[in-house]
């Protein structure tokens, strides 16, 4: 799993200035950046500015947007123009690198906040996408490298389908390029991670990146209790390694949708990972979507899958979607079933050798 943080910010931004710099003698001011309806040095400034707002909230755990601009002078030529954005990436990059893993701030897209990692993406995508708008614009070619495109995808963009190169993935998800097999797209978004409060833990969202190391035995970037994660026990129980690779199958099919997926379970106390929980996939036509979790073994008996239960059923049932939250479990394990009954789901009939729980939405 390829890391996504300021070393990565610094990186897309010299690699953007580096390809830039070829076209310092046109006209940024009156050139338009590719499809855009800026000019290419409005197009640098927002960049600029953007990057410094990210910098800025994480810096300070900013709740709400910060309003402010970021203006150019106008004795600021072409070059000093890059300059400024290799300024503004400096600052963004030691934001992201003096974070707590823990720190979260304002970002509207699509949940209301980002984690370090998520500004770092946003930040390099910004990078990325722009510079090719202004390359577009200045005739200069501009090609970033694979592996920051194929970060920032695996990050912030959970529900685009990986299959091609990451470049014209990126492009492709962003309205700025055709792939084949696949309809043009004219509206299009980035996805953050869901985090849900639940009572002294938070639960996390998990990125495609994450699941992938997850499932090949890594930690994903999650700072774990002891003997956590949970592997599981004997055939057909699944821990958080085997969940984690069935999620990264939805992703790499894509029909993986973030808030659907799987959640890791922190500890607000000191930012360990005790378990993780998730859904089984999105609701059905019935409006039924199912429930599944594990904890690592010293992290049992304390209450967290009761809590975290409680706080991700709670979120799923106020859904206009949801019409009944469902968890099954095998008869013998009265662990699990003690943890839906405490958490207000009640057992109801059903076919097969399975317990079946259910909350209404």
């Amino acid at each position: 799993m390829q890391n996504m943080g300021g070393e990565q910010v610094t990186e897309a931004v010299a690699h953007a200035v580096s390809a830039l710099a070829v076209g310092t003698g046109r006209d940024w001011a009156g050139t338009k950046a590719g499809g855009l309806e800026w000019s290419c040095r409005s197009t640098a400034q927002h960049v600029a500015g953007t990057l410094i707002a990210y910098a800025g909230r994480l810096a300070t755990g900013a709740r709400q947007r910060v309003s402010f601009d970021t203006v150019l002078l106008d004795e600021a030529d072409n070059t000093a123009v890059l300059d400024v954005l290799t300024t503004a990436g400096a600052l963004l990059a030691a934001a992201v690198a003096t974070a707590p893993r823990e720190a979260r701030a304002f970002h509207a897209a699509p949940f209301g906040s980002a984690s370090r990692e998520g500004f770092a993406a946003m930040g390099v995508t910004e990078v990325l996408l722009h510079t090719y708008d202004i390359a577009t614009g200045l005739g200069v070619p501009y090609e970033p490298p694979a592996e920051l495109c194929g970060g920032v995808l695996e990050r912030i963009f959970p529900h685009v389908r990986p299959g091609h190169a990451p470049w014209p993935t990126l492009r492709w998800a962003t309205g700025r390029g055709d792939l084949p097999g696949r309809a043009p797209l004219t509206d299009w978004y980035w996805s953050n991670d869901l985090v849900i409060p639940a009572d002294g833990l938070t639960l996390q969202g998990v990125t495609p990146a994450a699941t992938a190391d997850l499932a090949a035995g890594g930690s994903g970037g999650f700072h774990w209790i002891g003997n956590g994660p949970y592997e599981g026990e004997g055939a057909g129980e699944a821990g958080t390694r085997v969940a984690a690779g069935m999620m990264r199958q939805t992703y790499e099919a894509g029909t993986h949708r973030p808030e659907w997926g799987m959640f890791v379970l922190v500890r607000a106390e000191d930012g360990r990972a005790v378990g993780a929980m998730g859904f089984h996939g999105p609701p059905d036509d019935e409006g039924r979507v199912e429930v599944g979790y594990d904890l690592a073994a010293s992290a049992r008996g304390n209450g967290y899958a009761t809590r975290a239960l409680r706080a991700l059923s709670s979120w799923a049932a106020a859904r206009d979607d949801v019409r009944t939250v469902f968890g099954k479990t095998d008869p013998a394990n009265t662990a699990s079933q003690a943890v839906l009954t405490r958490a207000g789901f009640t057992r109801v009939p059903a076919e097969g050798d399975l317990h079946l729980y259910e909350l209404p939405g």
